[in-house]
């Protein structure tokens, strides 16, 4: 195990969106616009990331992460940015094993300084509106128990709870007797 990655409860929570057809508009607070990443842009990912989920990387973690990976598009990786700096990020993704229909919602983050004003909303929405105009018809993603202000997020996104493993019933019913619904 390295220093980008973090031991939690195996498998990873799995969430699916059945549908596009109901896509919600971005909607950004005002002093922030959204672009999809460009040249340059490599530190910056590295930082939300790493900022976002208390992760010391190494530096160059998006290029061997993102950059080299097979589905890496640079309109597939997208940014919310207050001003000429990026603050949060999603990623439409391809994961083989979900089959050629489905997209996955890749790599959310948030620079903590700027939570709660539904950036992860927002470059999640502009993911799943790529995976759309790419063609796909459904969505995935996987996450963990304890992210609980993401998976709220998630839900407002219309994913719900994919059991892909036994062990998860239990789980999904704490995760979401958190949430208190």
């Amino acid at each position: 195990m390295n220093n980008e990655t973090q031991q939690a409860p195996a498998p990873q929570l799995v969430m699916r969106r059945k549908t596009f057809a109901d896509l919600q508009a971005i909607a950004l607070p005002a002093g922030y616009t959204m672009r999809h990443w460009r040249p340059g842009d490599s530190e910056a990912w590295d930082s939300i990331y790493a900022d976002a989920f208390g992760i010391a990387f190494s530096a160059g973690a998006f290029h061997r992460i993102i950059r080299t990976d097979g589905p890496f598009r640079p309109e597939r990786v997208w940014f919310v940015c207050k001003g000429d700096q990026p603050v949060a990020t999603a990623s439409a993704w391809r994961v083989i094993k979900y089959g050629p229909d489905a997209g996955y919602l890749h790599f959310v983050a948030v620079l903590r300084a700027e939570a709660g004003q539904k950036l992860g909303l927002a470059a999640s929405l502009a993911a799943l509106h790529r995976m759309a105009l790419e063609g796909r018809s459904w969505a995935v993603l996987q996450t963990d128990d304890h992210r609980l202000a993401a998976i709220k997020q998630y839900l407002r996104l219309d994913f719900e709870p994919l059991l892909i493993h036994e062990n998860q019933r239990e789980r999904w019913r704490a995760v979401l007797a958190q949430l208190a619904m």
